[in-house]
């Protein structure tokens, strides 16, 4: 076992006596480690169990103490989205056993192959069960429960305050990794955060691009660093527009798009592209549907100013503008033609014909790699399994965010926000998604924004407040 997974057992053990809110913001903290295992399992060929997935057990644990059974079922009422979730869970499990076995050898897929001892490898074999359909199926099952727990949670509680603390804490930690990471790089004492970088994956956290370290922070990767923050953003950037605590979420917000510029990362400025109109959209709603929720003057002043900033720069400092131009086509314009470009690209045209090759029925959950999240459900789980996807993602995000009145306008503020970050991991994902495992921040916002819809808000009615083992109100 790992350091940071002892830390995470003492945590854990702690947490299952501490008050039910801290386990919310300290299961929402551990998945800012994106690289850092608890332990190992060496029957899986040493695969990585990260730090996230281990505190779940504790997550879950408390709730089931202190709720009961109750609240977890709600979550997995028919037509609601933890229905639909449910029965893709169902489906995939049962993709992952039958389908390499059904279709073996019929298609080649990408695939991770592991050895003990060494980080993994991405290779080009032909389809065979593997220990990928177990990892795989392990993390959607745990996905399953983390949106269940987190629905629970706030389900017995409503308290969206609680969601509004766990972000801002899980930024601030987020944002002191990045700033470490860029210090010990220059200094050459990048080892000091090794007890964050333990995962069987293939590290690259040196790097370079531009004359700029490359920003990982806690994660494997740029990229992964960068999806990451990118989401935090949305999330944050959303609660400032809805006038949620703005002095402190616009700096958070401001801080977050400065690290996300800074990473380097094509996905952060591909994803930067997507998710500012939608929260421009969300904002302009949202003031629409309830005056005072949004900030549509704002918006529409910085749309305006716009080209006015960008024409004096090109007018007052042409060398910054040409210098932009050359970092940019390094990070975007050349990509396709890079090695990584046309590794992705491959990656892609072999999960597209294991799904051809399959007769649309895909290769079973955990089989098959790709570049683009939509080729991984397809290769994955088939046409049956993405349609189960969108209707569960549909369910999410038609929720209704109406506050309902005055006292819960904090509530619909949180419910957007929650959407916006949905939405971002989804944008994320389908530039540059490889795996059907979406990280457990995103069955979190799913959960939190089930929960804290104005239809559930009105369900807790019949709710009695009741008190825990240690006489706290929950």
């Amino acid at each position: 076992m790992f350091v940071m997974g002892l830390v995470t057992l003492i945590v854990g053990v702690v947490t299952l006596t501490a008050p039910v809110r801290w386990s919310f913001i300290i299961m929402s903290v551990s998945t800012v480690f994106g690289a850092a295992a608890a332990f190992t399992v060496p029957g899986l060929g040493g695969a990585s169990v990260l730090v996230p997935s281990l505190f779940l057990l504790f997550f879950t644990a408390r709730l089931f103490a202190a709720y009961g059974e109750g609240p977890f079922l709600a979550g997995m009422a028919p037509w609601q989205p933890g229905f639909f979730l449910l029965v893709l869970t169902a489906f995939g499990i049962f993709t992952a056993i039958f389908f390499p076995r059904l279709f073996q050898g019929v298609t080649q897929t990408m695939t991770v192959e592991r050895s003990i001892g060494t980080h993994s490898l991405i290779a080009l074999v032909p389809l065979r069960f593997s220990s990928n359909n177990i990892t795989q199926t392990v993390y959607a099952v745990g996905g399953l429960i983390c949106f269940m727990t987190t629905f629970a949670f706030f389900r017995r509680n409503g308290a969206p305050s609680i969601f509004i603390n766990g972000i801002l804490i899980v930024a601030g930690i987020n944002l002191g990794f990045a700033l470490a990471d860029i210090i010990t790089y220059f200094t050459h004492t990048d080892f000091l955060l090794g007890f964050v970088r333990t995962a069987n994956y293939a590290l690259l956290t040196n790097a370079e691009k531009g004359g700029l370290k490359r920003i990982s922070g806690t994660f494997p990767e740029a990229s992964a660093f960068a999806d990451f923050t990118l989401v935090l953003f949305s999330i944050v950037t959303s609660l400032w527009l809805g006038g949620i605590r703005s002095a402190l979420t616009g700096t958070i917000a401001g801080l977050l798009l400065v690290a996300l510029i800074l990473s380097t990362s094509a996905t952060a400025l591909v994803g930067l592209a997507v998710v500012l109109p939608i929260l421009c959209l969300q904002s302009f709603l949202a003031a629409r549907q309830e005056p005072g929720a949004g900030r549509p003057v704002l918006i529409v002043s910085i749309l305006a100013s716009m080209p006015l900033v960008i024409f004096f720069v090109l007018i007052a400092m042409p060398d910054l503008a040409h210098n932009l131009h050359d970092f940019l086509d390094e990070m975007l314009f050349s990509k396709a033609d890079s090695q990584s470009g046309r590794e992705r690209f491959m990656w892609n045209a072999m999960a597209y014909q294991a799904f051809l090759d399959t007769s649309g029925f895909g290769a079973g959950l955990g089989s098959a790699r790709a570049s683009s999240f939509g080729l991984v459900l397809l290769s994955n789980i088939g046409i049956f399994g993405t349609l189960l996807f969108a209707i569960f993602v549909g369910r999410v995000l038609l929720t209704d965010t109406r506050s309902g009145n005055p006292s819960s306008r904090q509530a619909a503020a949180v419910v957007r926000a929650a959407k916006a970050g949905f939405i971002t991991v989804l944008v994320s994902a389908a530039t540059s998604g490889t795996v059907y495992d979406l990280g457990l921040m995103f069955y979190i916002l799913a959960g939190s924004v089930s929960a804290l819809s104005a239809g559930t808000r009105q369900a807790r009615a019949g709710y009695e407040p009741q008190l825990d083992a240690i006489g706290e109100l929950r």
